[in-house]
């Protein structure tokens, strides 16, 4: 009987996250072309099997699939950028790739949706006016997954392919589930998911970032820059797959009410 209801648990559970997925990806929907072919390579613009067995794919023109079981996203993409300045770990494909390490193939409001029905919950880009407020919102932790000259899989956390350009040690920052924003094209009425331009996965503060580190990070302050950290980063054009996973139990933790010793008053 124990296992019985375990399947129906499991089954209740993945229902409510296909139907969560359902829910969010029309809500978001964008209006926009579709993701083109590389002309640089022979590759698909978008593959056409998962990464790993068990993923659902959010929409068929991205490179993005759902994790049910593990309450994750799983992303394909390529390097792009090995030296240098950055802006962003992970742009969307054809839009940032001289500032950002890797590009990958789908369209930003796919990822926020999925990240929705992961769990995570939004809260705000970066703010600049009246004073700088950080962005916030769910963390997300960010892996990094390729094979290796050897063909060995290497599988890393992503900000070890980033460095602080004064210390030259690895980011310690997180990444946390900003949200972009919308705005609305006053010549046509349609509202517009501002994280389509490009601004994905970031490691300078925008106020158009799906994801942001949580702390001031731009021109303005020196101490903050970043780079690419090109010992740890495989070869340009080298496929990875890229994880993020939702930091649901820690946020858990910190909406839950202290507990006040037996018998204090309230």
């Amino acid at each position: 009987m124990n296992g019985r209801a375990s399947r129906i648990r499991n089954f209740c559970a993945k229902w409510r996250f296909a139907v969560a997925a359902a829910i969010a990806l029309p809500a978001l929907a964008m209006t926009g072309p579709p993701i083109q072919a590389d002309e640089s390579d022979n590759r698909p613009a978008v593959e056409a099997e998962a990464p790993l067995p068990g993923l659902k794919r959010l929409s068929p023109d991205a490179d993005v699939w759902l994790d049910p079981e593990k309450k994750q996203l799983v992303l394909r993409g390529d390097v792009v950028l090995r030296r240098g300045p950055l802006e962003l770990f992970a742009c969307l494909k054809r839009t940032k790739e001289h500032e950002a390490i890797v590009s990958v193939a789908t369209k930003a409001f796919v990822v926020h949706a999925g990240l929705l029905a992961c769990g995570a919950q939004p809260g705000n880009p970066a703010r600049f006016q009246p004073e700088f407020t950080p962005a916030r919102g769910t963390e997300i932790e960010v892996l990094v997954e390729w094979v290796d000259a050897a063909g060995k899989t290497q599988k890393m956390d992503a900000r070890q392919w980033i460095k602080s350009a004064k210390s030259g040690k690895a980011m310690d920052y997180p990444w946390v589930f900003g949200g972009s924003g919308f705005w609305t094209d006053p010549a046509d009425g349609k509202r517009y998911y501002q994280a389509e331009d490009g601004d994905f996965i970031c490691i300078s503060n925008f106020p158009s970032a799906m994801l942001d580190v949580p702390v001031e990070s731009s021109a303005a302050n020196s101490a903050l820059l970043f780079e690419a950290f090109t010992a740890n980063i495989p070869p340009e054009k080298t496929r990875v797959t890229i994880y993020l996973i939702p930091k649901l139990e820690a946020k858990a933790k910190e909406a839950a009410p202290e507990k006040k010793p037996t018998g204090e008053a309230s």
